[in-house]
């Protein structure tokens, strides 16, 4: 039984693992969906459902709790602005886990965790256009010109 053991230390010191779970924190904000092992997104679950529930009651001391728990001022913003109001009537539960199979090189069981009702295109924020796309791009602007 693991009666008031605490919780998982992820086989980290604790500096490792708080910057671990900021880290982590920051990316769920970002790209609303990230992939990793199953204890590690069992671990960050509670973290990002009471963030998400202290952006919802926007005052500056949220905000400022936000703030010092993310230490990224753009991913704080996000929550407040975006995923607050996305959520508002909701009581809870904004994240699920998905089990995803086992990695390749250790075996390790993976997971998807993500935001319910997520944004499908906040996956793509960082990802650069290509050659290709960017010419088919350029050949839809030309044509758009062309019939207007």
């Amino acid at each position: 039984m693991r009666h008031k053991m605490g919780y998982k230390k992820l086989n980290r010191t604790s500096e490792h693992r708080k910057a671990l779970i900021k880290n982590m924190l920051n990316s769920l904000v970002k790209y609303e969906q990230i992939t990793t092992t199953l204890p590690k997104a069992k671990v960050l679950k509670p973290q990002a459902d009471r963030l998400i529930t202290l952006g919802k009651k926007d005052t500056l001391q949220n905000n400022r709790t936000l703030i010092s728990k993310l230490q990224d001022v753009a991913s704080a913003s996000k929550i407040i602005k975006t995923l607050s109001k996305r959520y508002e009537n909701r009581k809870g539960g904004y994240t699920r886990i998905i089990k995803a199979g086992f990695r390749y090189g250790d075996n390790a069981p993976m997971a998807v965790i993500e935001f319910v009702d997520r944004d499908i295109e906040a996956k793509k924020v960082d990802k650069k256009k290509t050659e290709t796309s960017k010419a088919i791009d350029k050949k839809v602007e030309i044509t758009k010109e062309a019939t207007a």
